[in-house]
């Protein structure tokens, strides 16, 4: 155990892994570019080009295109999450903070391109997921910790009633990518942040909440 410590503590190991993590980002960042601009299309070539990564220093990291693609959604559903919960930090309570969440999450529908963001995770989403089930759980979890934290501090507070937190915050998190998903291709007839305040509505009510100024809803 001692000469593993040792080895972990080598300055060439943590080279080499510093290294291994900087040509992960490159492929999976330009993979990202490569989606935006052409879809999920694009070849092995095209990435390598794009990374500028030789082709056996891809393959070292991902074993296939779809790996690579799993990767790439896995780091779009954790930044959205950090952005959202970075944004969340200066509203006063758990329960303005939960309307962010879901609302905000929604909101992001409305500024993204054919190929990028919201239709790309739609495409890929229940293709990647047969494959690598384990790994989207994980990736979808991310939302579903935020709403169990705020969740759990508006019932200490007394703010709201959720029946279990854990419980509820999973089933929230597949409704939001529920109709995220949706609206990801369909047209909406009302605005999106219409039909996002709609949801956080829903799910205010569930929870034994109160609408109105300073109880996490417009004013």
């Amino acid at each position: 155990m001692s000469a593993d410590r040792a080895t972990d503590r080598s300055p060439a190991v943590q080279r080499s892994r510093a290294r291994s993590a900087q040509q992960m980002t490159a492929i999976t960042r330009a993979a990202y570019r490569l989606i935006q601009d052409k879809g999920t299309s694009f070849t092995t070539q095209d990435l390598t080009k794009e990374a500028g990564l030789a082709l056996q220093t891809i393959y070292r990291h991902f074993t296939s295109k779809d790996q690579i693609l799993l990767a790439v959604v896995e780091d779009v559903i954790a930044e959205q999450a950090a952005r959202i919960e970075a944004a969340a930090r200066q509203l006063p309570d758990p329960v303005a903070r939960l309307r962010f969440y879901i609302t905000g999450t929604l909101d992001s529908l409305r500024a993204e391109g054919d190929h990028s963001g919201p239709k790309f995770i739609t495409a890929e989403h229940w293709r990647l997921y047969q494959l690598f089930p384990d790994e989207m759980v994980q990736a979808n979890q991310h939302f579903a910790d935020l709403v169990e934290r705020e969740l759990r501090e508006a019932a200490d507070l007394g703010m709201l009633r959720p029946n279990d937190p854990a419980a509820d915050a999973w089933f929230v998190m597949k409704l939001v990518m529920s109709v995220y998903h949706h609206y990801a291709f369909a047209t909406a007839k009302e605005p999106i942040e219409d039909i996002a305040e709609q949801l956080w509505s829903f799910c205010l009510s569930a929870w034994g909440g109160e609408s109105g100024p300073g109880k996490g809803q417009r004013e």
